[in-house]
């Protein structure tokens, strides 16, 4: 399959019904549930805590394609500033919420969200989430996505608070603790959405 063609691949919504905008601005509000859900599985860390997060965001761009996985997580990030308490919650249990969301050390990632889950759209509409590896492969891109985009912010939330922002002082807080679980959270969507697809494509046939 040429790419000319790939990109007008249907994406998994798109063949569970998504047909429509009413039915589109459904699952994307389940999407955004879906985000805001997964951030209160978490291990209370300081700066970045260890959430369910990541791995929701990958399942919602993969499943939703670009544009809409655009709208749900952007409207997950302005939720939050608007003042719903959907983010993860600090170490003390308290929510950020309002503009002190553009302040939070976690700021870029939950940006890094957004564009990862374009990312993962774009390929998804290249059919990329229906092969194993492919799919394993988007994840692990979508998740360097998020880094570049978090530990940039990180390293100058850090040094505007008087604190280390040196690159190591940055990865061992942002980076290497997430690693191993980042990766098993790619490994499992990475096949997880093939076999959705060949659940869906065995219903319909």
């Amino acid at each position: 399959m040429s790419n000319a063609l790939a990109i007008k691949s249907p994406v998994l919504i798109d063949r569970l019904g998504a047909r429509n905008v009413a039915i589109s601005a459904v699952y994307i509000v389940l999407s955004v549930a879906l985000i805001s859900g997964a951030a209160q599985i978490q291990i209370p860390m300081w700066p970045v805590p260890i959430t369910g997060q990541s791995f929701a965001v990958l399942l919602v761009g993969a499943s939703l394609g670009p544009i809409r996985a655009l709208i749900a997580t952007s409207a997950y990030l302005l939720l939050a500033v608007a003042g719903l308490p959907i983010l993860a919650a600090q170490t003390d249990g308290s929510h950020t919420t309002g503009l002190a969301v553009l302040q939070l050390p976690t700021l870029g990632y939950l940006i890094g969200f957004i564009v990862a889950s374009v990312a993962l759209g774009w390929f998804a509409k290249l059919a990329w989430d229906r092969k194993v590896l492919k799919a394993i492969l988007s994840f692990v891109i979508a998740e360097a996505i998020v880094y570049a985009c978090g530990l940039p912010v990180l390293a100058n939330f850090l040094a505007t608070n008087g604190m280390p922002s040196d690159a190591a002082t940055v990865l061992s807080l942002g980076f290497t603790p997430f690693i191993v679980g980042d990766l098993i959270k790619a490994l499992l969507a990475g096949a997880l959405l093939p076999l959705t697809w060949k659940l869906v494509n065995r219903t319909s046939a």
